[in-house]
């Protein structure tokens, strides 16, 4: 998904660069930038908005439905990428699909500042689609500006890579300051305009891009009937929805989604056992990758808690008197960004100085450490729930503290995911490896609204209750993962 889609190697238009990088770089940093911004601008509003009574302009939902809802969304920005990917691959090219991806999200956030609650969550699938088209074609595009590979496309990912968080800094600080002072749809109205900014300005600067994820090679081209089959699909569903002829139940579809998504991985691991004509060797690897895949489905159940039960603890019991101004709740998300930002580059010179002493530990460790430091932060988390519990409204820095541990915890994990996936199977099936990979993330987001959706606010004991267990997953996943450390390093003989 994240190669790109040409028949042949096409570059940018030649001598343009900026810093020595392709200048069509700055076409694509913006475009992410913006749709990172519109993302994480929806984030943190949406649990919010929805449990805010209809009185205060708000879906007036409860706990439990708001946060399945919340899950079912992040988790099929990421599923939907998959056939996103697909379509740039065999139909319509890497550009056009994020043009229409673009189209997409800007329509989606609009149908939220103006429609009604169904026309809202009909709202939210145009915009999950919308990411599928977008997000993972854009980082593809990247990668055809250097087609001969070598530092300089780790620089420009890296610039990119820096796009990604600008965006996702500065939509939860600017956003929730509009729909403080103006209400919750001019928040959403303030994504969509971010959004045509961000298409905007691909369309206008899309010539650096040159042919770069334009032209399909013949035997690659697919058929468009299983994408129109899918879409018409959706599109009944939410004809019917806006009709009143079906009642959306959040967490039954996010009970029915999370099982789905397990069976498909589950189906998909047995296929590579069983009927992959694998040899011994490869399936003692895909066994390892069995166990990464579980323990990123534990790191993003845990760490995807920043827009559901950590956006509702910040908001109801979280002091954000800050300085003598009450700053908006969904703005402590953007800590969150600006802890990647800062920490990215330490992570990967120590992985770097650590590669040197050959003491670089395996993915499982990376891994394992991971999900304890997520586990960390919910123990900050747990005691502040305490604190909670005993009348007091907390401090913020209980928050920053855990998104902080959160996000130490991504650098170990994020970097390497799709790295160590891609290296356990062979080359025929790296693609499929590569969705696998973002099918854990899909199935960590819905899973992440379910866990939410324990908490309940009128027995104000299952919040540390719900911090404390997510505590306990991760401590025990972690040490599971650290444990089998040295059998995964002699089932991955000879992978580098």
């Amino acid at each position: 998904m994240n190669h790109p889609a040409d028949a042949t190697p096409v570059t940018a238009a030649p001598g343009r660069t900026i810093l020595g990088q392709p200048i069509g770089l700055a076409t694509l940093f913006l475009t992410e930038l913006w749709e990172r911004f519109t993302y994480y601008g929806i984030q943190s509003l949406l649990i919010l908005f929805m449990v805010a009574p209809a009185g205060s302009g708000g879906l007036g939902l409860d706990d439990k439905s708001s946060s399945s809802i919340y899950g079912l969304y992040v988790g099929s920005t990421y599923l939907l990428g998959l056939l996103g990917g697909w379509i740039a691959d065999r139909l319509a090219g890497a550009q056009r699909a994020v043009i229409a991806g673009g189209i997409l999200i800007a329509a989606g956030n609009t149908l939220l500042a103006l429609g009604t609650t169904a026309i809202f969550f009909v709202g939210l699938l145009v915009i999950a689609m919308g990411v599928g088209l977008l997000k993972p074609n854009v980082s593809a595009l990247v990668a055809t500006l250097y087609p001969e590979g070598g530092a300089r496309r780790d620089a420009g990912f890296s610039i990119f890579y820096m796009g990604i968080n600008t965006g996702g800094f500065l939509g939860p600080v600017v956003v929730p300051l509009i729909a403080v002072a103006f209400g919750w749809r001019f928040g959403f109205a303030l994504t969509a305009l971010g959004m045509v900014l961000g298409i905007g300005q691909f369309l206008w600067t899309r010539r650096f891009l040159g042919g770069a994820g334009l032209a399909i090679a013949a035997a690659q081209r697919g058929s468009w009937t299983p994408v129109v089959v899918i879409f018409a699909l959706l599109a009944a569903a939410a004809l019917l929805a806006l009709r009143g002829a079906v009642h959306i139940d959040g967490a039954l579809l996010a009970s029915g989604a999370s099982w789905a998504v397990s069976l498909l991985a589950v189906a998909y691991f047995v296929y590579l056992l069983a009927f992959a004509g694998l040899t011994g060797t490869e399936r003692k690897r895909v066994l390892v990758m069995v166990a990464l895949f579980a323990a990123s489905v534990t790191f993003w159940a845990g760490y995807f808690q920043q827009g559901g039960s950590f956006n509702l603890f910040a908001a109801r019991y979280t002091d954000m008197h800050i300085l003598g101004w009450n700053a908006p709740p969904g703005m402590l998300q953007a800590a969150d960004s600006l802890f990647v930002i800062i920490l990215a580059g330490v992570f990967a010179a120590l992985w770097l100085a650590l590669g040197r002493r050959d003491r670089d530990p395996p993915a499982a460790a990376k891994f394992g450490v991971a999900i304890v430091l997520l586990g960390a932060g919910f123990l900050v988390m747990y005691f502040a729930a305490g604190r909670v519990l005993g009348g007091h409204r907390v401090l913020s820095t209980w928050l920053i503290s855990a998104y902080f541990l959160h996000v130490c915890g991504e650098m170990c994990i994020s970097p390497v995911g799709l790295s160590n996936m891609s290296k356990l199977v062979p080359p025929r099936f790296v693609g499929q490896a590569m969705g696998m990979w973002f099918l854990s993330l899909a199935l960590g987001g819905i899973l992440a609204g379910r866990l939410t959706g324990q908490y309940d606010a009128s027995h104000l004991e299952s919040l540390p209750a719900l911090f404390l267990k997510i505590f306990w997953y991760g401590v025990i996943a972690g040490a599971v993962m650290l444990a089998v450390t040295p059998l995964a390093k002699r089932l991955l003989a000879g992978v580098k």
